[in-house]
């Protein structure tokens, strides 16, 4: 794979991503947002330990496991935070702060760890993607700013930039399918308790099992193998910042697959967003790769 296609990897992962409240929307109705989170984690992180079984890519030996666990610990944080914080501040101020935190808390700890300032065209597409961003979820229901709630989206925001970075870290010495199915492995082991918690009773529904079969294995699976093949080839700010085709892909579903109509503003906000994303992609072409000093 050459680095002019990762960018597009990891906005293919993206948009698998932005499936995933469409989805859900199907879901029986007793299906609470943080069990299917965990019930997500448990079958991708399933999926792609089988496949790496089947290729026979597995192997152990110096396994980077302090890293590895700091990932996991990353992404099972991020599920219930996330859903906690959409639950507790509503869909608009939990979404924007989640999403549009990630790319700057991103860019902070790169140049924190990595020693690697973001660059100015970063700094231009991330600003414009997050004022897509709040402008597609500004007339989204009722907008109540609840501290706790925001606190738990920021910490959101925190867990998936860690991810990112971490990850970028460790598929640049261990092949990718490998890492990422210890990690969501372990992830969803550490989301376990929450099966337990909340009633499970709608997956032995079929509409129920479906829909976890497809988050699992394509939402979770998929998607975070073509993000890791991504990170390869781009730094975790600007696949981070890519990564905010989630919420443009969710809007486009929105409108044409659940009938939602969206406002003049929020149609200069999904532009806002491909304006950004496009300047990225760009820019990830014509700068160098791996080895990089800056941001793309």
């Amino acid at each position: 794979m050459t680095g002019k296609l990762a960018p597009f990897l990891i906005l293919f992962a993206a948009v698998l991503w932005g499936t995933t409240g469409t989805a859900q929307s199907f879901a029986p109705q007793s299906a609470h947002p943080v069990a299917i989170g965990a019930a997500r984690l448990a079958v991708g992180g399933s999926f792609l330990l089988v496949l790496v079984f089947l290729t026979g890519g597995w192997s152990l030996k110096n396994w980077p496991w302090r890293a590895t666990v700091l990932a996991a610990i990353s992404m099972a944080l991020f599920q219930p935070l996330f859903f906690s914080a959409v639950k507790v501040t509503g869909v608009a101020i939990g979404t924007v702060v989640a999403i549009g935190s990630a790319p700057v808390f991103s860019g902070f700890l790169e140049w924190l760890f990595v020693k690697r300032r973001p660059s100015g065209i970063w700094w231009s597409a991330t600003l414009l993607s997050i004022m897509g961003c709040m402008m597609l979820f500004v007339n989204k229901n009722s907008v109540v700013m609840d501290p706790f709630g925001v606190l738990m989206a920021l910490g959101a925001g925190l867990s998936f930039a860690l991810y990112a970075l971490v990850s970028r870290d460790l598929v640049g010495k261990f092949p990718s399918l490998s890492i990422i199915a210890v990690v969501f492995t372990l992830s969803a082991i550490l989301l376990a308790p929450v099966l337990f918690i909340y009633d499970m009773a709608w997956v032995a529904e079929v509409r129920g099992w479906v829909i976890v079969l497809y988050l699992g294995v394509m939402t979770t699976g998929v998607a975070y193998f073509l993000f890791a093949r991504g990170l390869l080839h781009v730094s975790s700010s600007t696949a981070v910042t890519l990564a905010l085709a989630e919420p443009l892909t969710a809007a486009l579903f929105g409108v044409f697959l659940l009938g939602e109509n969206l406002t003049a503003t929020s149609w200069v906000g999904l532009a806002f967003l491909m304006v950004g994303i496009g300047l990225l992609v760009w820019a990830s072409g014509t700068s160098p790769g791996k080895g990089q000093t800056r941001a793309a």
